[in-house]
């Protein structure tokens, strides 16, 4: 009889694509499809709105295992701890995962086969979710490519990813004698308030969700991406973030669907070549947390050490609220309340904000999305904002301070997006929209806005913060 087999998920909820899972199949022995919600050992804990993504995403992956004739056992606690223990009780010859680039889950690995091979059971790390493993895209003197567009042509350079594997078609059965814990005992969704309302309407976590969604994709909003994408006011992006953020779909699934819509679709070519430089840069901020643990608190350039932050709660709070004044602002900071996300144009104009208007740490930022982002992933979240910020690899010139007034008209021309989000504003003319403080008393009425009431006045002037971030900036430099 064949010994039982322990395949671990952690960022990999999926069936498809998963080489553990299918090397389980083959092997044939009685599985244990295992997740472990390792709140510590795993790296950083996850915010409020990605707790609710996960409880989701499990629930999905724990429908599509049963119909395989599959379940998922919980456990939550010490990794290392848990599996080498469920191992020694399950009587299994193997544990099986894929290999993560992310270095504390890299580490808590390390101990997790260390303390199974000390028992005597396999532990195998299969491929990594990743298009290209870190080790392979290094400079001549060993280290990490700091600046994007030469990362990518080198990612480009190697061969294509390895093709995606089918999802098994049958498992072997469950090991019964193996208890899992209850989802709901964890309480990973809210209750009281229950503040998740807009995402059950915005949001199928799952891998069926992930699949439909790139679908749908490359089946329409595709066309046109590469100029349409930095509009927040229409279906242009693909909304896959999250997905691959939890693994409901693989970056290597993304990348040959793309390259197939492509080569069936020459006319694409434009577009679906940015596309796959956005998935890019989910790889290269991904490469640059292999190489810097750190970077949701340290800033890569030393320089920033010093950088004069302010400290200012009230404005923190305005800026969370979506009540600055500044429309584009408040509708991506209220989009991302509603649905656990917001426009990645929006997102660099709500940052630059914070950090340059505000002259607010970029750390506040990065940990007011990562808690309240869905798609908050340990490399993008950090890495983006100390992008914005100045203080990271390949960042924007400091010089760099979004307008948020022209910014609004250029990429939200109509005031549609603002509209959506700031229904205060839905009835001014698209001509003020976006700088309601211009129109005159009787537009403002006829509008029903009375500025300092129902929508807030600016918290700060646009000239004078950006004269004083670009002191501030000169200065940290110099």
């Amino acid at each position: 009889m064949k010994s039982p087999i322990i395949v671990w998920f952690r960022d990999d909820l999926r069936l498809s694509d998963h080489a553990a899972l299918r090397e389980a199949a083959q092997r044939g022995g009685p599985l244990v499809c295992l997740y472990v919600l390792d709140e510590r050992g795993g790296g950083r804990p996850h915010g409020a709105a990605s707790c609710w993504w996960l409880a989701n995403s499990l629930r999905a992956l724990d429908a599509g295992l049963k119909k395989l004739g599959q379940t998922l056992v919980l456990r939550k606690g010490d990794a290392a701890l848990i599996i080498p223990e469920l191992a020694a009780n399950a009587d299994t010859g193997a544990v099986l995962w894929l290999e993560s680039e992310v270095p504390a889950q890299a580490a808590r690995d390390r101990k997790v086969a260390q303390a199974l091979q000390r028992a005597g059971s396999e532990a195998r790390i299969l491929r990594s979710d990743l298009l290209a493993k870190p080790d392979n895209i290094r400079n001549k003197d060993g280290n990490g490519l700091r600046v994007f567009t030469p990362f990518w042509k080198r990612v480009l350079s190697l061969d294509d990813p390895a093709r995606p594997l089918a999802a098994p078609k049958t498992l072997p059965p469950p090991v019964r004698s193996v208890a899992s814990e209850r989802l709901e005992d964890w309480k990973l969704e809210p209750s009281k308030p229950d503040w998740a309302t807009g995402f059950r309407e915005a949001w199928s976590p799952g891998e069926n969700g992930a699949q439909q969604r790139l679908h749908d994709f490359l089946d329409g909003p595709i066309k046109g991406y590469a100029t349409d994408r930095d509009r927040p006011d229409g279906d242009h992006t693909s909304g896959l973030s999250p997905h691959l953020r939890f693994g409901e779909i693989s970056p290597r699934q993304v990348f040959h669907a793309a390259k197939f819509a492509a080569e069936r679709q020459p006319a694409l070519a434009r577009d679906i070549d940015k596309f796959l430089s956005e998935l890019g840069w989910r790889e290269f901020c991904r490469h640059l947390l292999f190489d810097n643990p750190d970077i949701d608190t340290r800033n890569l350039q030393s320089s920033f050490d010093d950088f004069p932050w302010r400290r200012d709660a009230k404005a923190l709070r305005a800026w969370q609220r979506g009540q600055t004044g500044y429309p584009v602002v408040d509708a991506g900071m209220r989009e991302l309340w509603h649905t656990g996300v917001m426009h990645n144009r929006v997102r660099m104009v709500v940052a630059s904000f914070l950090v340059k208007h505000l002259l607010l740490d970029w750390r506040l930022g990065e940990q007011w999305f990562w808690d309240t982002l869905v798609d908050a992933d340990p490399g993008s979240n950090p890495a983006n904002w100390q992008w914005v910020a100045g203080s990271g690899a390949d960042a924007a010139p400091y010089f760099r301070v979004f307008n948020p007034v022209l910014q609004g008209e250029k990429f939200d021309p109509d005031g549609a997006y603002v509209s959506k989000w700031v229904p205060e504003l839905a009835k001014l003319s698209p001509k003020f929209i976006h700088h309601p403080w211009d129109a005159t008393p009787i537009e403002l009425q006829s509008a029903g806005i009375v500025l300092g009431d129902n929508y807030p006045e600016p918290i700060v002037d646009h000239k004078a913060a950006r004269e004083r971030a670009l002191a501030a900036y000169r200065k940290t430099r110099a």
